[in-house]
């Protein structure tokens, strides 16, 4: 017996026709998955041939039951196969980029290689990007106005769009660009909420910060949210959060000082952006940046997309699904975001050339971005100050873990330092974060002391060990 594989996400086998309304029942459960497939009729489920009749009766059959019980229209290939057996299918061809589709009036969705009932979420998301958005909060025009913007971020979005070469018309007043990128309602006074959320202070765009002292949400040692803002300087923000907590490592190479982080700078970015270009904004909830011992992770409001997955992504050829087609195409013209549903991809591939670990994970209400901070376990052997290929003269000024800071800043203390000296010798950039996260509580812990005691801000002042 012919055996012709096994089924999968596209890939439906029926016994006979006699099953004609399961398989149409599949088709729409195919399409609304992956925009394409193949049914055959004369199969087993193991994909063991086993044919049935068929005459040109039996294929207008199919392709009537198709045309009167599929919405939107679709206009498959169907038609007959014979095997070396001599046995005979019927195989249907199809696809149909109008999602969502349904059969009997009741839309599907392929999980494996069952066809369930889609829910009310998944069917309201998929029509409103059917409808290109016409209805989506994006599209709603916003209490804002023009004088509403914050004028730093819009000059920040402006001169970088510009200079990537994507607006190439002159002016630079903020009237004439919100209408030039869309952004306007038909009342021509009021920004859409698209506008409002990308270049006012808002409160849609909120997100909250927190670093955690263990893997675990028990125990924070900073927290922070940020209840309004614009999407162009929220993004930056975030960015900073992310940079400012991780580790660094610092390399004196010849007479050059390389320093590299243990996350891709540049995947951060890309995913910070995309949490802001891919979130559901009117659905109460806030984005959120996570920073554990041994992960950072970037979640998503709203989820990933329905009825799909991040690692259909990962090779960069996947059909793009835009829930924000206006906020993402003015990120476009920045260079911020692309429009290709590559962004999964080149976070895998510049953590991949990094080294570093990345998971993607979809949550009920949020898709989150895990970067695994395994980079620094390479580190630690060269806290002691050596470093092949290094000018051997020259301080190895390796970024030091946070679970090993105490240990480098007492040893390095043994002699009076400043607060400067201290600050780079482990690698931390932010000032404030340096001095209320980390010298203040050893200050407050008698671990160590100032060499002059009644000037604590003194310009001349120094640390040394209490031991």
């Amino acid at each position: 017996m012919i055996n012709i594989g096994e089924e999968t996400e596209q890939i439906e086998f029926k016994k006979s026709t006699g099953e004609l309304k399961e398989g149409i029942q599949s088709i729409v459960a195919i399409l609304n998955k992956h925009g394409s497939g193949t049914l055959y009729f004369g199969v087993k489920n193991n994909g063991d041939v086993i044919g049935q009749e068929i005459s040109d009766q039996t294929i207008r059959n199919v392709s009537q039951a198709i045309q009167n019980h599929i919405y939107p229209a679709i206009y498959p290939v169907v038609d007959k196969k014979t095997y070396e057996d001599g046995k005979t299918v019927v195989f249907v061809d199809f696809q149909g980029n109008k999602q969502p589709y349904t059969a009997y009036n009741v839309p599907r969705i392929r999980e494996a290689d069952e066809d369930i009932v889609m829910n009310q979420d998944m069917y309201f998301e998929m029509m409103l990007i059917r409808d290109d958005g016409k209805h989506s909060w994006e599209n709603q025009p916003s209490k804002y106005t023009v004088s509403d913007i914050n004028m730093r971020d819009f000059k920040t979005y402006l001169n970088k769009a510009k200079q990537v070469g994507r607006i190439i018309f002159e002016s630079d007043d903020p009237e004439v660009v919100m209408n030039k990128l869309d952004l306007m309602a038909d009342d021509g006074i009021h920004l859409l909420n698209a506008g409002a959320a990308l270049f006012c202070d808002t409160s849609d765009t909120d997100v909250q910060m927190a670093k955690f002292a263990t893997n675990v949400k028990a125990t924070f040692t900073d927290i922070r949210r940020e209840d309004k803002g614009s999407i162009i300087g929220l993004s930056k923000i975030c960015e900073q959060y992310i940079i400012d907590a991780m580790d660094w490592k610092a390399d004196i190479i010849g007479l050059e000082r390389v320093e590299t982080p243990e996350i891709p700078v540049e995947a951060i970015r890309e995913a910070v952006i995309n949490s802001y270009g891919h979130r559901v904004y009117n659905n109460g909830q806030n984005n959120e940046i996570d920073v554990f011992k041994d992960r950072i992770e970037i979640h998503t409001t709203g989820g990933f997309p329905k009825g799909h997955s991040p690692e259909e992504y990962l090779d960069g050829n996947k059909k793009p699904i835009r829930r924000n087609r206006r906020i993402t195409g003015v990120l476009y013209y920045s260079k911020d975001m692309e429009t290709f549903a590559t962004g999964l991809k080149r976070i895998k591939d510049l953590c991949d050339e990094a080294g570093c670990k990345v998971e993607f994970r979809t949550e009920e209400d949020d898709f989150v971005v895990a970067f695994y901070r395994n980079l620094r376990e390479t580190w630690l052997p060269n806290l002691d100050g050596t470093n092949q290929g290094t000018n051997q003269d020259a301080i190895q000024e390796a970024v030091v873990s946070e679970l090993d800071r105490e240990r480098v800043i007492l040893e390095y203390c043994s002699v009076p330092r400043s607060r400067a000296e201290i600050q780079e010798r482990i690698g931390i950039k932010n000032r404030g974060y340096f001095r209320t996260e980390i010298l203040d509580p050893l200050l407050e812990n008698g671990k160590l002391v100032r060499t002059i005691p009644d000037k604590p801000n003194s310009s001349n002042q120094k640390y040394v060990s209490a031991n």
